[in-house]
């Protein structure tokens, strides 16, 4: 949370220290609220959802323990228990301030105070309670600690995983590309009776027929070529738990008819070999391919579709998380930061602006890389938005006069990966992955428009 959304209530008895923090905060806050007479402090937190407290630790009260700074505390966390609060303490009593904090404060400031240490100490504050609430929302929801929202559109995605999970139905996720179908994925399974089995991601999509059957269902010693012993496939792997099959709507009609085969009798029979395996797996399919698509039998076979598609999960584009941006491009700044040792970095309002004003096409992975990419730019602690570089790939189509004139699918699909090749002097693999696509993907298209 940004401290211009925060609510903050100050309680101390000295009126000037009061009016000092109010003026202080007013302007970088959302809301601040005074009270000098702690008795008042439960109702106001009944009252008010305050999102950082300073609280004195000497008050002329009624409550007369010595230290009535840990009295209001503990009373505080008593009808609160996740509620933060900065102590504001003096210097003799700092060994007393160290005790707050074993008894559950978030931090304290010394009096007298560096107005510019005060405003950091309540942006830490925020920032930790944001990433400990987002562990605590991962550990209710059943998802995975990167799997970051509060937005309406997230939380039905949530209830879902919530519903779904403890039983073994068959789940279809939907989505763009980018929107993290994956992490949706190892959510559920995560959540499920499955959780301490196996978790076994498979690139449907990137499997050649050759490989399908090799890979998926395993092979005998002798089978082909390469085959020199014995392999368990990817459903063995997976026994007693989960088998997420990704970009399941690229496989072929053969491929779809040999996994409908597994699906339908529950059992696998290895490449070389007419010995069938019986196999206990949850199953849990990704795709970027509209329902309604899928439908198509020149496509896809309906009855895989039902065998599939218990229940669907669609996953929303990023454009559509309303609220979520902000709190995401913080999630992966901490984490990157962190990553690549760091000091602690912010936004800028200018850079906000910018996250908020782009339309992201590349979704939660394009918002990702942009903010890995401006961590590892950043020369001081505040990220600019001169520091925030979209992707061209995304963009491309803005930039060039040849496709804008071309309007046609094919054609600025055919022009991207030209682009992107070139801009990757050739290089297949690293083209795929600022495409999104597999190499074997990436090898389809290249022959379908005879590049």
């Amino acid at each position: 949370m940004q401290l211009k959304k925060a609510s903050i209530l100050i309680v101390d008895d000295d009126s000037d220290v009061l009016t000092a923090v109010r003026l202080l905060l007013k302007t970088q806050a959302a809301e601040v609220v005074t009270e000098k007479n702690p008795e008042n402090i439960p109702a106001l937190i009944k009252t008010y959802n305050f999102d950082i407290i300073l609280l004195d630790m000497n008050f002329k009260s009624a409550v007369h323990t010595g230290n009535e700074g840990l009295f209001w505390l503990n009373k505080i966390k008593s009808i609160k228990m996740d509620a933060c609060v900065i102590m504001i303490t003096a210097y003799g009593d700092i060994g007393l301030a160290v005790r707050a904090l074993k008894e559950g404060a978030s931090d304290f400031i010394v009096k007298p105070w560096h107005n510019e240490k005060l405003i950091e100490t309540v942006k830490e504050t925020l920032l930790k309670k944001e990433k400990k609430g987002t562990a605590t929302s991962s550990k209710e929801t059943g998802t995975s600690s990167d799997l970051v929202g509060d937005s309406e559109a997230m939380a039905s995605v949530f209830h879902k995983i919530r519903k779904i999970a403890p039983t073994d139905a068959n789940i279809l996720i939907l989505g763009e590309n980018g929107t993290g179908k994956d992490l949706i994925a190892k959510a559920i399974h995560e959540s499920s009776l499955r959780a301490n089995k196996p978790f076994v991601k498979v690139d449907v999509g990137a499997l050649t027929d050759n490989l399908f059957e090799s890979e998926l269902f395993g092979h005998k010693k002798g089978a082909f070529t390469d085959a020199r012993e014995d392999r368990a496939g990817r459903f063995e792997a997976a026994e007693g738990g989960t088998i997420f099959l990704d970009e399941i709507g690229n496989i072929s009609l053969q491929q779809q008819a040999k996994l409908l085969s597994v699906l339908q009798n529950r059992q696998v029979i290895r490449l070389g070999s007419n010995t069938p395996i019986p196999i206990d797996i949850r199953l849990i399919c990704a795709t970027n391919t509209p329902l309604h698509e899928l439908a198509n039998e020149n496509r896809f076979r309906k009855d895989l579709i039902y065998r599939i598609n218990t229940v669907e999960i669609m996953v929303p584009p990023l454009r559509n998380r309303d609220g979520d941006l902000e709190q995401l491009a913080n999630f992966f700044l901490n984490k990157y930061c962190e990553k690549y040792s760091k000091p602690s970095l912010s936004f800028s309002e200018n850079a906000l602006n910018k996250l908020n004003s782009y339309p992201f096409p590349g979704n939660v992975r394009e918002l990702q890389y942009t903010i890995e990419r401006a961590v590892i730019m950043a020369d001081d602690s505040l990220i600019n938005d001169d520091g925030l570089v979209f992707s061209a790939l995304e963009s491309a189509p803005a930039y060039t006069e040849e496709v804008q004139s071309d309007t046609k699918l094919s054609s600025l699909e055919k022009n991207t990966i030209l682009r992107v090749i070139e801009k990757h002097q050739g290089n297949i693999t690293r083209a795929a992955k600022e495409l999104g696509l597999t190499r074997t993907a990436l090898y389809r298209r290249l022959s379908k428009y005879d590049i």
